[in-house]
C-alpha cells in the first residue's frame, strides 16, 4: 500500500496504569496531593496530565525518544526544523511560546499553524481568545479522565535537606533549615484505568485540525514512553501496564466504547473492591487484569473490531504504523 493512501482509524483504547510510591498526578487545590475523588477517595489522573507526558517527548528533540521514533518515521531534520512532507513537529502547549505569534498564525495563516503544530494537529486547540478566527476546538485524539480500581492510600512526608553551612549566621545566605513540611505527597499503590479515542472526524474540513495518519503513528509510539522517560522525584514509579487498542470496522464506529472500556478494566481481588491496594505484593495478587477480551460471542464484540484484533502498544503496533515506519 502507498503510505499517502493510510488514514486515520476510528479507534477506542484503554490505558492500564500502575502506580507506586509516586504522585501521579498532583491537585493544586489540595497542596499538590495525588488527585482523589472526593466521595470514594479514588485516586484520578487527568488527561491533561498524561498529554503532558507525550509533548515533552515531543519537545525534547536532543533526546533519545525522539531521535528514536521520529526518524524510523521518516521525520528528518531540515534547516533545524524537524519535517515530513511539508508538516512540522512543534509543540504549542509549552512554556516558552510566542501567544501573540501564534494569535497572528491563527488569523492570518491557519494553515501554516496546522502544519507547525503537531499537538494542535493531534489534541486540538485551547487558545481561545477574543477575536481569534478560525482555530481548532476539538482534535483527533482524545484522553479521557484516569479512575483507579480501588480507592487509594496517600502518604505525606516532610522533606529534608542539608543546609548550607553559612545559613543563619550574619549576612549568610540561604534558609537556616532545609525542611519541606508535608512536601512529599504520594500514592502507594493504585491500578488507574484512562480509556483514548482517536476520531478521524475532527482531522478533515474548514475547521479540522489536518491531523494525518502519521501523527497519530508517533502518538502511538509515544505512549509506552510517556512515563518511563519523564520521571521525576515525585514521580519514579509510574508505569503503563497495558495500552489496549482497538479499531473500528469503520470511522462511525462498531462497537460500544462503554463496553471495551469496561472489560479491559482491572478488578479487585480479594472480594473487596473499596480497600486499597499495597506497595511491596506482587501486582497479580492483588488485581485481575485482563490480557484479552472475552470470547464469548457476546455484542459489542462480534465482528465489531477491525481484523478481530486486539493491540497491546507496549508491545506491538498496528500494521499501519509499521507501514509507515519502512
Amino acid at each position: 500500500m502507498n503510505t499517502s493512501e493510510i488514514t486515520i482509524p476510528r479507534a477506542t483504547g484503554l490505558l492500564v496504569i500502575v502506580v507506586e510510591n509516586s504522585n501521579p498526578n498532583g491537585d493544586p487545590d489540595q497542596e499538590s496531593d495525588p488527585r482523589r475523588r472526593t466521595h470514594d477517595n479514588r485516586g484520578m489522573i487527568t488527561g491533561v496530565s498524561f498529554k503532558r507526558k507525550v509533548r515533552d517527548l515531543v519537545l525534547r528533540k536532543e533526546e533519545p525518544v525522539w531521535m528514536k521514533v521520529a526518524p524510523e518515521l521518516g521525520i528528518k531534520k531540515e534547516n533545524e526544523i524537524w519535517t515530513y512532507d511539508g508538516l512540522e513537529f512543534d509543540i504549542l502547549e509549552r512554556r516558552d511560546i510566542n501567544r501573540s505569534e501564534v494569535n497572528k498564525l491563527l488569523n492570518e495563516d491557519f494553515e501554516h499553524f496546522k502544519r507547525r503544530f503537531w499537538d494542535a494537529r493531534v489534541f486540538g486547540n485551547t487558545f481561545l481568545e477574543e477575536g481569534v478566527g478560525d482555530t481548532i476546538r476539538a482534535g483527533v485524539a482524545q484522553f479521557g479522565l484516569a479512575v483507579s480500581v480501588s480507592p487509594v492510600r496517600v502518604h505525606r512526608l516532610t522533606k529534608t535537606k542539608m543546609a548550607p553551612a553559612e545559613s543563619g549566621k550574619a549576612q549568610g545566605q540561604g534558609p537556616t533549615r532545609g525542611m519541606a513540611p508535608l512536601a512529599h505527597r504520594i500514592v502507594e499503590h493504585g491500578v488507574y484505568a484512562m480509556p483514548f479515542f482517536i476520531n478521524p472526524t475532527g482531522a478533515d474540513g474548514k475547521r479540522g485540525t489536518g491531523c494525518t495518519a502519521r501523527d497519530i503513528a508517533l502518538l502511538l509510539n509515544l505512549i509506552r514512553y510517556a512515563y518511563p522517560h519523564t520521571k521525576s522525584d515525585i514521580r519514579p514509579l509510574v508505569e503503563v501496564h497495558h495500552a489496549w487498542y482497538a479499531e473500528h470496522e469503520d470511522e462511525l464506529g462498531s462497537f460500544s466504547e462503554f463496553e471495551f472500556i469496561k472489560k479491559l478494566t482491572p478488578k479487585r481481588k480479594g472480594g473487596d473492591p473499596e480497600k486499597p491496594s499495597v506497595s511491596g505484593m506482587p501486582l497479580e495478587q492483588q488485581y485481575d487484569i485482563p490480557t484479552a477480551l472475552p470470547r464469548d460471542g457476546d455484542y459489542p464484540f462480534r465482528g465489531g473490531l477491525k481484523n478481530d484484533k486486539l493491540y497491546d502498544l507496549c508491545i506491538e503496533l498496528p500494521e499501519w504504523c509499521d507501514q509507515l515506519t519502512r
